[in-house]
């Protein structure tokens, strides 16, 4: 449902039954990170390869609590500033180091080390000004500042835990070559064709609320790229791979007709998918009654349809709607063309030129959309909203660049509107990452606020949010950020931000990640039928 709560069972998070050992599970994806060193991407993928290879010191439950995995419990101060965890002592990285109080300093450290060049971890644990090893097993961390996602943000897939005696004495082969805790190693990677993980036997710490015990059942994932959507599904179709991990969404309809397939589509938390991102500091977006008139101009439901072919759901405001302390906000922003008009002409811009589109002072309304060319935002969505916005007197050219290049503009504040993407996390403080004006780039953080917003009262909400621990404060100043989101509008959402997974019914045992809704491999069986 678009306008409301969305909320998922509890079954679908916790594994239904014990599986049976053995087999190899082909697996399709759309793209390669490029890279292993979870610490030092932002992408997409992490969500499931962290999983795959590596532990995090905590897991959120169903409900989106913090619950144990490789710290057995913790205690926070009364004043939020410090974290005492207490660790399990069983686990070990496979070239056989501990996971200690030790290994968890040297991990934070690594997150944040300038070399290690984190567009993400380093952001999210921003408030962590140094460690203690209070014993092998007890780290005491302790926060400039309270910071309350503190432990939701350990739970992701990006702040998992690496091999300290890889980070010490090897850094640079953690791209390449991982070490992790997980229930599988990495055998073999070929950059953008694909990578093979084998079990680790002995592997009996998975986190408690997926119900999985000892080690994962499969004895290889064979991992193929496949930037091709039509090969991803026919292939799956064929029986050629068990598992499209980016399933195609022209092709959902097939998929759910066919009754040798599964298909799943699920919601990231955090924020939805943005069509655009205005830069507030150029005209015309410095004139919020432009940006509204441009958000209520773009028919999302067209832009769903064009995107995810009827797989995705359209969206008016800027939370994901399964996460913590969502108030639906879906009025302000919806789909308005008369609205749209009202609000450019209050804005002055009423004359009209030769072909038709707006103008004030002899200056035509026109704004550049810088974008690249990316399977998430296909060239076919800028071209909807180009034509959405001639329909409102607004010129949108649109420039398409390498990815370095829009990448490069983006972190200088050279655009007037930007194609956006999503950022994913587990916790409305994904509000905080994208528009409290901390976020903003600076010569010592990639920050993501990209256009450069400002709001004195939202940046307050935000700042009050981290530091509040009493969920009834928290929803009021959610809410609250949500409602002024809507009229400050520093971004054009468009759908929700959806996982689209699909795979054979041999396929057994699919749960999903708490924190980013993507398959659980750990639990994962095969059923092929007795040999």
């Amino acid at each position: 449902m678009s306008n409301g709560v969305v909320t998922y069972a509890a079954a679908d998070f916790h594994e239904p039954a014990p599986g049976r050992n053995g087999g190899t599970l082909k697996v399709s994806a759309a793209s390669d990170a490029g890279s292993f060193d979870i610490h030092a991407l932002s992408n997409g993928n992490i969500q499931w390869l962290g999983r795959i290879l590596f532990d995090c010191l905590v897991y959120q439950d169903e409900e989106g609590n913090i619950s144990p995995w490789l710290a057995r419990s913790w205690e926070i101060s009364p004043d939020g500033k410090t974290y005492t965890f207490h660790l399990r002592d069983d686990v070990t990285f496979s070239d056989r180091e501990k996971f200690n109080a030790a290994a968890l300093q040297t991990n934070l450290e690594h997150m944040r080390d300038p070399a290690t060049k984190s567009p993400l971890a380093a952001a999210y644990i921003a408030p962590y000004l140094d460690g203690k090893v209070v014993d092998e097993y007890t780290f005491e961390a302790r926060l400039r500042e309270p910071y309350t996602p503190f432990l939701d943000v350990l739970a992701q897939s990006w702040l998992g835990m690496i091999s300290p005696r890889q980070i010490r004495e090897a850094p640079k082969t953690i791209a390449t070559q991982p070490v992790g805790s997980g229930p599988f190693l990495l055998q073999s990677y070929t950059r953008d064709q694909g990578a093979v993980f084998v079990k680790r036997s002995g592997y009996h710490w998975a986190p408690a609320v997926t119900r999985h015990v000892g080690a994962a059942y499969l004895d290889r994932i064979e991992l193929s790229y496949v930037p091709e959507a039509m090969i991803r599904f026919t292939s799956l179709e064929s029986g050629q791979s068990d598992f499209a991990l980016d399933a195609p969404a022209q092709n959902a309809a097939a998929i759910r007709a066919n009754p040798g397939l599964v298909m799943r589509s699920r919601i990231r938390k955090g924020n939805p998918s943005r069509s655009m991102t205005f830069n507030v500091e150029q005209a015309p977006f410095d004139d919020v009654r432009v940006r509204r008139a441009v958000a209520k101009a773009i028919d999302r439901e067209g832009l769903a349809w064009i995107s995810g072919f009827g797989e995705f759901l359209s969206k008016a405001d800027l939370l994901a709607a399964n996460t913590r302390f969502y108030q639906p906000e879906n009025s302000a922003l919806a789909y308005d063309v008369a609205a749209a008009n009202a609000l450019l002409d209050e804005a002055g811009w009423t004359g009209r030129d030769a072909q038709g589109y707006r103008s004030k002072n002899g200056q035509r309304l026109q704004a550049t959309l810088l974008t690249y060319d990316n399977p998430a935002f296909p060239a076919s969505v800028s071209v909807a909203i180009q034509a959405d916005l001639k329909k409102v007197g607004f010129d949108m050219p649109i420039e398409m660049l390498p990815l370095t290049r829009v990448t490069e503009k983006r972190y200088a504040g050279k655009f007037q509107a930007i194609a956006s993407g999503y950022w994913h996390t587990n916790t409305p403080d994904g509000l905080f990452v994208l528009y409290h004006s901390q976020s903003i780039s600076t010569a010592k953080l990639i920050g993501q606020n990209a256009g450069r917003f400002r709001d004195a009262e939202l940046d307050r909400l935000l700042s009050a949010a981290r530091r509040s621990r009493d969920p009834v404060e928290l929803q009021k100043l959610y809410r609250h950020a949500q409602q002024r989101l809507v009229e400050t509008v520093p971004a054009v959402p468009s759908v929700e931000s959806q996982v689209l997974t699909a795979y054979g019914q041999q396929v057994k045992g699919v749960i999903f990640d708490t924190s980013h809704n993507v398959p659980f491999f750990t639990s994962i069986w095969l059923d092929r039928g007795q040999p």
